[in-house]
C-alpha cells in the first residue's frame, strides 16, 4: 500500500477552525529585513475538478489521502457521488476514490461527534482527532486510529484524548503532534499540546509543552505546523502562556529532535483585541513553506490599530526576538481569513472576504482592493494576489450559497483540496468540498529586474526617444540614440523581466496618467497596454524615478524627500494598496531631487536636478546617502556662460543630461 499524507513531510494533517464572519483592516507595515527574492510559483487550475463527492449539511474540515483513497472528515451527515440521484448516510466521515470519485462503501465507521482532523501513519493506518466520544460503538474519546479499509478500530493504537477536542493533527517522522481543548492526553496532564509515538499512540515524556490561559473564553490550540525537517513547530489559538512564558496567539517551539524548547520568539501583532468582541482570539490558521523558512498567519477579528485582524501575514523561522513584525502584511479590509495553506511557492487563502491587497477599505473596496471572493492566491515574497480567482461560487438554488467559513485548504497528490461550509466552488455546484488539480494549472516564473552586471542606461530624450548608452556598473560607453516610438508621453520606467513598465499621461485616465506595460526586446519598446485596471486609483506620474526589485516597486516624488515603495505584483501587474518608506542614513542624497532610478547589480544608479548620474549601493533595507559617488557630470554647451562639469565618460561624447524620470536599465 501506498501512503500520501501530504506533500511533504511534517505537515499538517487538516482540520480548520471555526470562526464566525468578521471584518478587518491594517495598514501593513513590514518588518525591516531585506525582501526575499522572487522564485517560480506553480499554481493550480482555478476549475475545481468535476468528480468529487458532495456533502450535505455541516462542512468538510479535514482530508488525507491513503494511496487512491481519499478520507474526508467533518461535520456533514450524508455524501452522494457527483452525479448521484441520492445521497447515503455518513456521519462525519467517509472515502472515495481518487481517479474516479466513487464512494467507499466499505470504509464505514461509526462515530458520534464531527471530525476535526485526519493523519495518516507510516504504516499507512488513518489517524482520526475531533470532538467525538465514541467510535464503531465503542468509548474512544477525541483521537482514534482506524483501518483504513473498513474503517474499524484499531485496539492496539492507544492514543486518545480524555480531556477535550483534538483539532489538529501532525504527523512527522516517527511522531504525531496533536492541539486542541485537551487537557490530559492519554491519562497524563497535557494543556493543548502533546506528542505522542505515531505507531502505537503513547504519549511522549520528552515533550513538555504546554499552552495555556485564554484571552477570554476557553483556552485551546486552533492551528498546528511543523517544519519538514522536522524540528520547528508553530500554533496559534487561544492562549496567553506557554511553558508560564508571554506567547500570545502564536508560538515558535525548536529543538523538536532533542529537546523541545519555546523558541525566543514573539510578536506584539496578535496581543491587542480586535473590534468584533464575538471572537475571543484571532489567529485562526497556521503553516509552514515547503522548505519550513517561513510560516504564515491567517485571521479573523475586526479592526484594531497595530494588530493583524483580517490579514494574512508572513513570518520568517529563523528570526529571533521580540515585537517582531510580520515580513508583509495583506489586510481584507474587513472580512475574515480561515484557512491558509503555502505549497509550491504559493499561499493560498480561504475564508469569508471579498477582496485582498484592501488595507484602504472598511467592509468595502478601497483604493487597491483586488476582487477575490472568498478564496486566492499569493505570491510568497510580498503577500500580492496572484492570477488565480476560482471564488466560492456556483451553488444552486435551494443549496447554501455562501458561509463564512473554509475550514481546510490543503496540498493533496493531485492539487489543493478545500473544505467549507457551502455548495459553490468555481461558479459550480460542489457540496462542502472540492479539489482545485495541479493538471491544467501554470507555472509563474520567477522574476525579477535585470540581474547581470552590464546593459545599458535607456534615457528619456524626448518624446518616443532615448539615449542608449553602455554601462558595465562602473563607467559609461559612448551613448547611441535609440527611437522608440511607442514610449510617448512617458514618465517614471523600469524594467521587470522582459517587461518595460513606465508612466503615461493619459487624459482619459481617471488619476490622468496609466502604469502602462510594454515588451521589451532587442532594445525596442513595444506596443503598451494598461497594466491593470485594479490599478485605476494610482497616479503613477508623480514618481520622479522608479525600479523594481524583489515584488517592489521603488519611487521618488519631486519635492519630497523620501524613497518610497509598494508592493507590484508581475503576474497582473497589480500595485500594492501601502505606500511605505525605506530608510535613509548618511547626507549627500536628498531625494527630492532625484530624476530617473535603476538597479544594477547591487547598485541603486540615479539621475539628478544637476544633470549628474550617481550611484549608491542598495539591498533593499536601507541607503546610506554617504555613500553615493558620482558617475557623470553634464555640462551646458561650450561657449555658454554658465558651466557645471564635463561628462566625464566617455571622451569627447555629446553631454547628457540626466533629469529625465525616463530612466531605465536593460541587457539589450
Amino acid at each position: 500500500m501506498s501512503l500520501r499524507t501530504s506533500s511533504r513531510s511534517g505537515r499538517r494533517w487538516l482540520a480548520a477552525l471555526a470562526v464566525p464572519v468578521l471584518l478587518a483592516g491594517l495598514l501593513a507595515v513590514p518588518a525591516q529585513a531585506g525582501p526575499p527574492t522572487p522564485v517560480a510559483m506553480t499554481l493550480t487550475s482555478a476549475n475545481p475538478v468535476d468528480n468529487t463527492p458532495h456533502a450535505k449539511d455541516g462542512d468538510a474540515k479535514a482530508f488525507a489521502e491513503i494511496g487512491s483513497t481519499v478520507y474526508v472528515g467533518g461535520g456533514f451527515t450524508s455524501v452522494k457521488a457527483a452525479g448521484a440521484a441520492s445521497w447515503t448516510t455518513r456521519n462525519y466521515l467517509f472515502a472515495y476514490d481518487k481517479g474516479t470519485g466513487a464512494l467507499k462503501t466499505a470504509f464505514a465507521p461509526r462515530l458520534d461527534g464531527a471530525v476535526h482532523a485526519l493523519a495518516v501513519s507510516p504504516d499507512g493506518k488513518l489517524i482520526v482527532g475531533g470532538a467525538f466520544k465514541t467510535v464503531n460503538g465503542v468509548e474512544r474519546r477525541n483521537l482514534v486510529q482506524l483501518d483504513p479499509n473498513t474503517g474499524a478500530t484499531i485496539t492496539s493504537w492507544v492514543g486518545r484524548s480524555d480531556g477535550g477536542l483534538v483539532r489538529r493533527t501532525v504527523v512527522s517522522g516517527d511522531k504525531l503532534y496533536i492541539a486542541g481543548a485537551f487537557t490530559w492526553v492519554n491519562g497524563t496532564a497535557h494543556s493543548l499540546l502533546a506528542r505522542l509515538d505515531v505507531r502505537t499512540g503513547a504519549i511522549d515524556p520528552t515533550f513538555q509543552i504546554d499552552a495555556s490561559v485564554a484571552r477570554t473564553s476557553q483556552q485551546l490550540v486552533w492551528g498546528l505546523d511543523v517544519t519538514p525537517d522536522g524540528n520547528t513547530l508553530v500554533a496559534v489559538g487561544n492562549f496567553t502562556k506557554v511553558n508560564g512564558l508571554d506567547r500570545n496567539q502564536v508560538v515558535l517551539v525548536e529543538g523538536l529532535k532533542g529537546t523541545p524548547k519555546v523558541a525566543d520568539w514573539s510578536t506584539q501583532r496578535y496581543v491587542a483585541p480586535c473590534t468584533i468582541s464575538g471572537f475571543p482570539f484571532y489567529a485562526r490558521d497556521v503553516d509552514f513553506s515547503d522548505d519550513g523558512s517561513y510560516f504564515v498567519i491567517a485571521a479573523d477579528g475586526g479592526r484594531s490599530a497595530g494588530a493583524y485582524c483580517d490579514t494574512i501575514a508572513r513570518f520568517e523561522t529563523a528570526t529571533r526576538g521580540r515585537a517582531i513584525d510580520g515580513t508583509w502584511v495583506n489586510d481584507t479590509g474587513h472580512d475574515s481569513v480561515t484557512s491558509i495553506e503555502a505549497a509550491d511557492n504559493v499561499v493560498y487563502v480561504g475564508g469569508h472576504f471579498r477582496w485582498l491587497n484592501n488595507a484602504n477599505g472598511d467592509d468595502s473596496a478601497g483604493a487597491g482592493a483586488i476582487n477575490r471572493y472568498g478564496l486566492g492566491a499569493l505570491d510568497p515574497i510580498n503577500g500580492m494576489p496572484l492570477v488565480w480567482n476560482p471564488t466560492r461560487s456556483g451553488a444552486p438554488a435551494g443549496t447554501t450559497a455562501w458561509g463564512p467559513i473554509v475550514w481546510e485548504l490543503w496540498r493533496g497528490s493531485a492539487g489543493l483540496y478545500a473544505g467549507f461550509d457551502s455548495d459553490g466552488l468555481g461558479n459550480e455546484y460542489h457540496g462542502r468540498m472540492g479539489l482545485f488539480p495541479l493538471a491544467g494549472g501554470r507555472t509563474v516564473p520567477a522574476t525579477n529586474a535585470p540581474a547581470a552586471a552590464s546593459g545599458y542606461l535607456y534615457l528619456g530624450t524626448g518624446d518616443g526617444k532615448t539615449a542608449k548608452v553602455p554601462f558595465n556598473g562602473t563607467a559609461l560607453g559612448t551613448p547611441a540614440t535609440s527611437s522608440q516610438p511607442n514610449l510617448t508621453a512617458a514618465g517614471a520606467a523600469f524594467s521587470i523581466g522582459d517587461r518595460l513598465y513606465w508612466s503615461r499621461t493619459n487624459a482619459a485616465a481617471p488619476q490622468g496618467s496609466y502604469l502602462q506595460v510594454s515588451t521589451f526586446t532587442g532594445g525596442t519598446v513595444g506596443a503598451p497596454w494598461v497594466s491593470s485596471g485594479f490599478n485605476d486609483w494610482y497616479k503613477p506620474s508623480t514618481m520622479s524615478g522608479a525600479f523594481y526589485l524583489d515584488g517592489r516597486m521603488y519611487y521618488t516624488k519631486a519635492g519630497t524627500n523620501k524613497l518610497f515603495y509598494r508592493y507590484l505584483e508581475p503576474d497582473g501587474s497589480i500595485i500594492g494598496c501601502t505606500e511605505f518608506t525605506l530608510p535613509s542614513t548618511g547626507t549627500g542624497l536628498n531625494w527630492a531631487n532625484v530624476r530617473g532610478m535603476a538597479w544594477v547589480n547591487g547598485k541603486l544608479v540615479y539621475g539628478f536636478t544637476d544633470g549628474a548620474l550617481r550611484a549608491v549601493p542598495f539591498d533593499g533595507t536601507a541607503v546610506d546617502g554617504a555613500a553615493a559617488v558620482v558617475i557623470a557630470t553634464s555640462r551646458t554647451p561650450i561657449g555658454s556662460s554658465t558651466r557645471s562639469a564635463l561628462l566625464l565618460s566617455p571622451r569627447g561624447a555629446p553631454p547628457l543630461k540626466w533629469t529625465s524620470p525616463t530612466l531605465f536599465f536593460a541587457t539589450s
